[in-house]
């Protein structure tokens, strides 16, 4: 049976799988990574974050998964230690 467990399961599975993603490996070679459109040198892009709900200002669903890829990538690299962790010490004990 499928529960909440096996949910927490996929959602963690899935956000380490985006989490170790190498952007030179893989992104930049299918053309998502951050800097594949920039024009700068590799430097630093600053991005204007849009808060509504529209997508009418230009941003495409590509650029805003990207942009989700680098965050996850980013934001979440400690915490998901911490939390594989846990789920693997609940697996050996419990498991």
């Amino acid at each position: 049976m499928f529960g909440l467990g096996k949910l927490l399961y996929v959602i963690i599975l899935t956000v380490n799988g985006i989490a170790v993603l190498s952007e030179d490996r893989f992104l930049n070679r299918i053309g998502w990574g951050s800097s594949s459109g920039n024009s700068n040198g590799g430097g630093p892009q600053y991005q204007q974050y849009n808060t509504g709900l529209d997508s009418s200002d230009g941003a495409s669903v590509k650029s805003k998964i990207i942009n989700l890829i680098g965050a996850v990538r980013t934001l979440m690299r400690i915490p998901l230690i911490a939390i594989n962790i846990v789920i693997i010490l609940y697996e050996l004990i419990l498991g």
